[in-house]
């Protein structure tokens, strides 16, 4: 299938200039390459501008409640092991109000590609910063400035453990399909952080801005098994601030999925399974009279 098979025929509501229409280009070129049917693909998004983009996929998709993006995927996920499932939303649905399940699914390492549209801002609810945004970042609603120290997705991600974590700019669009790919074959929990610009809010971290510091991984001797090294790259960079680096940070050998270490998930999907009878739920029921 072609990338323009994986994209509806609806109107955008994204505002003019948006990372996110290079994203989801981005995503169709990935799911083209993988070979992916559209019906073995499930898209999970949160609330926010970033997570519109479940509307605007042909594949099918689950739009649930601002934070548990994460949540409802890996639901879905542990549902039917078969799917590949894609949890996809921004830097405040995922970093933000869903920082805990970001955190404790990464510790269960289930099979998840959880890619996160990082513009720093809150950009459906009028700008105010995500916790991505940088220390005396100022908005409408912090006009005093951000007064906390940014989070840093990456160094937490590897931290605890995740197998893959790489980081992209919407700008690189076939950098991005690339890490896609990659995030989508790997066994095990996959974090793809898209850097983009924000052209209503962000004036700062403008597509001028992020060009003048990318900085490809690629290009370096960098050993994305090396954690420690990758971590220490993050410390320097951050820093530093005069570069951000973009490419594969980690890319482990796999170790045993949640899905693969779970002792009912092992008797097969949960989908292919018969509903238990009544008679059968009666004697469990009548615990609790």
């Amino acid at each position: 299938m072609g990338p323009e098979e994986y994209l509806a025929d609806v109107e955008l509501a994204w505002c003019p200039g948006c990372g996110n229409f290079a994203i989801r280009r981005a995503l169709a070129l990935a799911l083209s390459q993988l070979g992916l049917p559209p019906d073995k693909v499930v898209l999970v998004t949160g609330i926010g501008q970033a997570a519109k983009i479940v509307h605007y996929m042909r594949v099918n998709g689950f739009d649930g409640l601002h934070g548990r993006t994460i949540a409802a995927a890996a639901g879905i996920k542990m549902a039917n092991p078969n799917l590949t499932v894609i949890a996809e939303s921004g830097d405040g649905d995922i970093y933000g109000e869903g920082g805990n399940h970001l955190l404790h699914n990464i510790r269960r390492n289930l099979d998840l590609t959880v890619l996160v549209h990082d513009n720093r801002v809150y950009g459906l609810t009028k700008g105010q910063a995500s916790p991505t945004a940088p220390l005396g970042y100022q908005t409408r609603a912090q006009p005093f400035g951000v007064l906390t120290r940014p989070l840093n997705p990456l160094a937490l991600a590897i931290s605890l453990g995740a197998g893959f974590v790489g980081q992209t700019f919407s700008g690189e669009v076939e950098q991005t399909a690339e890490l896609i790919v990659q995030a989508v074959r790997y066994r095990g929990f996959a974090l793809v952080n898209i850097l983009h610009p924000c052209p209503s809010w962000n004036r700062v971290q403008t597509f001028a801005w992020y060009k003048e510091r990318l900085w490809n991984l690629a290009d370096s001797d960098h050993d994305p098994t090396d954690r420690l090294a990758a971590l220490s790259l993050l410390i320097s960079a951050e820093e530093k601030g005069d570069r951000i680096p973009v490419g594969v940070l980690v890319n482990t050998p796999p170790v045993p999925t949640w899905e693969e270490r779970h002792p009912v998930l092992r008797q097969g999907p949960l989908v292919g399974r018969p509903l238990p009878t009544a008679a059968a739920l009666k004697p469990l029921l009548d615990e609790f009279i």
